[in-house]
Order: C-alpha cells, then structure tokens, then sequence
C-alpha cells in the first residue's frame, strides 16, 4: 500500500511539471524584450519547438532545465534513486533528442543557443545576459552557429 501512496505522489508531482512559461524561460523572454528584440514561443512547425525563436535574426533559443537535459556536471543534474533503469532511459532519449532536434535547426540555417537552468541563478546571472545578447549580434567569422551558455560546474558546486 505504501508503494500505492509513492506512485501517486510522483505521479502528482510530475504533472505538475510545465514545459512552458517556466521561470527560466520567463527570466530570458524579459530580458529579451526588454532589449528591444520581438520573438515567437515554441514554434511548432520548427524541429523541437525551440522556446524562443527570433526569426528576423534566424535564431532559435532553448531553455533546458539542467534536471530534465542532463547538464553535465551541474549540481542540478541529479538523478532519482528509484526505478534508475527508467530515468536512464528517459534522460538518455532527451539528450538524443535534444542533439537531433538542435542539428536539424542548424541544418536548416538556424543559430541555436542553449541556455542551462543554472546559467540564470547566482553570480553568473548577470553574465548569461550580456553573452547571449553579444552572441546575437555576432557577424562574420565571429558568428558561430551554436552556443551554449550554462555556469561552470567548480568542483560539483556552481559560484
């Protein structure tokens, strides 16, 4: 009975997971606004249904959850120690989705930027601003396709 009980309370709390309008996603699309530049959200006739898409400046934006995306070393990316063969599974098609779904929009003459989770708390909140704004704005051989912006992982822990 008691596994009953866990089952629903996980099942409850997942569900109250959103994969839209979060905060994360909610904190760039200010910042972008406030910067003058107009966006869609989540395009659906776009591989992945980017976040945010700029399409006068063919810019595709992914807000990943560092949980959920596997950010690699991040204090953030932690994983369940219940039924780990299903979270590996789960977590392993999310990144081999995230990376096809990234190389098509590139195929296709987008600019992807990736910004972590982590990228937008603490001390390098101030930096991921300035990073992807300079990276927009990019001409040139400066002008890369992809970008990824997540604090740096300082021995397990991030600044």
């Amino acid at each position: 009975m008691v596994d009953v009980v866990d089952r629903e309370t996980r099942s409850r709390m997942m569900a109250n997971i959103r994969g839209r309008d979060t905060k994360p996603e909610m904190l760039v699309r200010r910042m972008l606004h406030g910067a003058g530049y107009r966006y869609r959200l989540h395009d659906g006739q776009m591989p992945g249904r980017p976040d945010i898409v700029l399409p006068r400046h063919r810019v595709a934006i992914l807000v990943h959850g560092c949980f959920w995306h596997r950010h690699s070393g991040c204090r953030l990316c932690t994983t369940p120690a219940t039924r780990a063969e299903f979270w590996r599974d789960k977590f392993s098609a999310n990144v081999e989705r995230d990376q096809r779904n990234s190389a098509s929009l590139v195929t296709s003459g987008w600019r992807v930027a990736t910004i972590w989770e982590c990228a937008l708390k603490g001390k390098a909140r101030s930096e991921w601003a300035q990073t992807l704004l300079d990276w927009m704005k990019a001409t040139g051989p400066a002008k890369s396709q992809t970008i990824e912006i997540g604090a740096e992982p300082t021995a397990g822990r991030h600044p």
